[in-house]
């Protein structure tokens, strides 16, 4: 039987918002609040979280260990490898690729990117090949085995830096396909990951207004509220985001 299990890059020294996953939204972390989230996954095993070395990043390992998922703690810079040593010590064969910026992430557009994977004979799924889901929903899919072979083939640290590009820049290479938003969740301008002062204080927001009344809220939920108080999307809809380029 093969594993199927969500890793989560996740570090307390991010650049424009440092802290960010251990920040508080209805008095839970926000990395804490994306593994309840994750959790509701049917079709993937288990979560790994794949941290740093760095001292700094204690606490997400304590947070990991009290939310009793797994860890592995590897490489700051070539996070490739810090994924692809997790994907080995956990022993995961196909690896559900998050980022801890998600704390909003919805469980079933997972499973969809999941399913889609094992129906279309791929290497590869996500639902970012084209930008429909709202920016915060982001979810790649891919085999351990595809992931070994990427690092075997490049020592470019900007491949080694973003995991996964390296297989979507190379459709010559690995087979791909794409999930794309239904018409009431394709908003590829909404800002729902978590990078700036103002990106937190929405998703606070979000949490303060949805949780309390129903913690398994989804996508769907989100775009009422956005529909009921749509000043909302406007919190941060000034921040430039910071795009992974395609290759020339």
């Amino acid at each position: 039987m093969s594993s199927t299990a969500i890793t989560i890059q996740a570090r307390m020294r991010s650049t424009r918002l440092p802290g960010k996953v251990l920040a508080e939204a209805v008095g839970k972390p926000m990395l804490e609040l994306m593994i309840e989230r994750l959790r509701r996954v049917r079709l993937a095993d288990y979560i790994v979280v794949a941290t740093t070395i760095h001292p700094t990043d204690d606490p997400i390992v304590a947070l990991a260990e009290r939310l009793g998922v797994g860890h592995y703690r590897g490489s700051e810079e070539d996070v490739l490898s810090r994924v692809l040593e997790a994907a080995r010590t956990h022993k995961i064969d196909v690896i559900v690729e998050t980022t801890g910026d998600c704390p909003l992430i919805d469980p079933d557009v997972i499973d969809q990117t999941i399913q889609l994977y094992r129906d279309a004979n791929v290497d590869y799924t996500s639902n970012i090949l084209e930008r429909t889901y709202p920016i915060g929903m982001d979810v790649q899919v891919f085999s351990a085995d595809a992931l070994a072979d990427v690092a075997r083939r490049t020592n470019d640290p900007s491949d080694h830096e973003h995991v996964s590009t390296y297989i979507y820049h190379h459709p010559e290479i690995y087979r791909l396909r794409g999930l794309t938003a239904p018409p009431p969740f394709a908003h590829p301008d909404w800002r729902l990951t978590l990078d700036t002062p103002d990106d937190l204080a929405l998703i606070r927001e979000v949490f303060r207004t949805l949780y309390p009344k129903n913690p398994t809220f989804s996508l769907a939920d989100i775009a009422a509220l956005f529909e009921q108080r749509p000043e909302l999307t406007s919190m941060n809809a000034h921040i430039q985001h910071r795009w992974v380029h395609p290759r020339a």
